[in-house]
């Protein structure tokens, strides 16, 4: 996916990330990419892959464990 550098990128990456969670490319258990995955991938700042990753927790979809990861509920 490419971002759309006209918006805000963490949105953005929240929308992918929660998309790819209900068509089942992270299927339930699964464990999600990390923080520093999503910059990457995505091409921003850690601190903004955090936000999005953040924004995805919110809605109720995954869950982290310190020291382990973050995975889809």
């Amino acid at each position: 996916m490419k971002l759309d550098r006209t918006r805000a990128a963490w949105p953005q990456i929240r929308d992918e990330i929660l998309r790819r969670i209900r068509e089942g490319e992270y299927p339930p258990g699964s464990k999600v990419p990390s923080v520093v995955q999503v910059a990457t991938e995505f091409g921003v700042a850690n601190s903004t892959a955090q936000r999005a990753m953040d924004a995805v927790k919110a809605e109720g979809l995954t869950r982290s464990e310190r020291g382990i990861g973050t995975f889809v509920l």
